[in-house]
């Protein structure tokens, strides 16, 4: 973490939002100190965790190659005295959550933000008992999955200073979330609100036996539910109205009209609708497990998110900042006259995703060339190529790609890569990267490559900017005497037969 008052971030709570917070922070290499009382709290923890895992080894090749660490402890008093932010993720219990904040705030640091990620309680009566410093306390409303879905509705109180909001949303965006800042407290927050809306329709629709669970699930799968992953509700109007947008919508559609097509309060519950709702919900899952199903949600928004990155939209434009942050944090930026060159780069190294591997646990060959395309990332962040270039309307394409498999590697294992700058001019860029196992040193993986330099907006090769083909002149100087890999310009063949 930047902020140097935030050794560790304390979370109250193991259930699954807490344990999905702790992940979010330990796949970004911070420390963690848990408390929750219950029996078997540390090992549900840790295996909820587990689960997490590999989604979001996914979605954040640039993670930190070590992780934080996960300290368990009993004692409320610990995690107050120990952390530089607090995150409380207790039971959904108004006089539970009161009596904690009232304890952290008797012990914590002033400086020490604490916040609730309570799906609906006011801020204000949250602080009512916190006699030194109430204005510090915030409402951070997570979405589940934590570890994978971005939001965070963050709500002051009453006593709540803007100086403690500020700090609460840095903290947040540090940690790859979007900040939904409220600008006062309401029940139920902005997110809860209108999903609870949609629930009790759809248990109305499911009362009155109109439709299943599943019929009801798909009408939101197969229509609203894709528009509403990166343009949401107003904006979705605003497009239906046509050239005339949202002014012409309105004048269709009358929202003053009463129109019998919702119910917004709730059925009167029987043992019917009860009986419904859980046996529907039971033949959707068909048989399957939640940890199986958590597995498969988890993998469908990964790559959903990977997809809104490319577009930068969205989920994906979170996605896409806090990876671009993270790469300038760890030292890859752009190479200033004066700083030091390796013979080869040594620019990149990850680990093998669990994603990444086959039924044999090694990774397969596809993801070879994804993992060569990140140390590529970091050779363009090297040179100067980096998300502001881009979108300037300058690029590097990849033209041709020579691979070459020497060892198979299992998930999980440690991995560094080399780069080696064979040649360049004006439009065109050649360079050879190398896969090793960071552990044992062993070499697993060659692949030589050659970009062409292109002006995205006119579709063709044009010439890279002056202060990166200075970068490459650089590097060229150092590598310029450096041994020829031995795969390099290698031609594949078969010998002539031998009779």
């Amino acid at each position: 973490m930047t902020d140097p008052h935030i050794k560790a971030v304390g979370i109250i709570g193991s259930g699954v939002i807490g344990a999905g917070w702790a992940a979010r922070l330990l796949v970004r290499g911070i420390d963690v100190i848990a408390t929750d009382p219950a029996e078997g709290a540390e090992d549900r923890m840790r295996g909820m965790i587990e689960t997490a895992w590999p989604a979001m080894s996914k979605l954040l090749p640039a993670a930190p190659s070590k992780p934080g660490t996960l300290s368990f402890t009993r004692s409320l008093e610990e995690v107050a005295a120990n952390t530089g932010f607090i995150q409380e993720a207790a039971p959904e219990r108004e006089d539970l959550k009161i009596g904690l904040f009232s304890k952290v705030d008797a012990i914590a640091d002033p400086d020490v933000i604490i916040a609730s990620s309570s799906s609906g309680f006011l801020p204000s009566r949250l602080q009512s008992e916190c006699k030194r410093h109430p204005e510090r306390v915030v409402i951070g409303h997570p979405f589940n999955p934590v570890y994978l879905l971005p939001l965070v509705e963050l709500v002051p109180g009453d006593k709540t200073t803007v100086a403690a909001m500020n700090r609460a949303q840095a903290y947040y965006e540090r940690i790859g979330m979007h900040v939904l800042r409220l600008q006062k407290e309401i029940e139920g927050y902005i997110c809860d609100r209108l999903q609870e809306a949609l629930w009790r329709e759809a248990l109305h629709i499911l009362n009155k036996g109109v439709a299943t669970t599943a019929q009801i699930d798909d009408s939101i799968i197969y229509s609203a539910g894709l528009r509403w992953a990166f343009m949401g509700s107003f904006l979705t109007y605003h497009l239906a109205g046509g050239p005339g947008g949202m002014r012409h919508f309105m004048a269709q559609f009358d929202p003053t009209m009463d129109l019998p097509w919702t119910d917004l309060k709730y059925p009167v519950w029987n043992d019917t609708l009860n009986s419904r709702l859980i046996e529907g919900c039971e033949e959707q899952a068909a048989g399957r497990s939640v940890r199986e199903l958590e597995a498969i949600r988890n993998d469908v928004l990964v790559d959903l998110m990977r997809v809104l990155q490319q577009h930068k939209i969205g989920a994906g434009s979170i996605l896409a900042h806090e990876e671009a942050t993270t790469y300038r944090a760890r030292g890859q930026k752009p190479w200033t006259k004066g700083d030091s060159i390796d013979a080869p780069l040594k620019l990149y190294e990850t680990t093998v995703s669990p994603q990444w591997v086959d039924y044999n646990n090694h990774m397969s060959e596809a993801y070879y060339l994804t993992a060569f395309g990140d140390a590529t990332d970091a050779l363009f962040r090297f040179i100067g190529d980096d998300e502001d270039y881009r979108a300037s309307g300058l690029s590097f394409y990849t033209v041709e790609t020579h691979i070459n498999y020497v060892k198979e590697v299992a998930g999980g294992e440690p991995l560094t890569f080399t780069t080696q700058l064979l040649g360049f001019d004006r439009k065109r860029l050649h360079f050879f990267h190398q896969m090793f196992h960071a552990r044992t040193g062993d070499l697993l993986c060659t692949t030589e490559q050659m970009l062409l330099h292109v002006d995205t907006h006119a579709q063709k090769a044009a010439p890279m900017r002056q202060e990166i083909f200075d970068t490459l002149n650089a590097i060229w100087a150092v590598h310029k005497d450096l041994p020829k890999p031995n795969n390099v310009g290698r031609q594949m063949n078969v010998p002539e037969p031998v009779e």
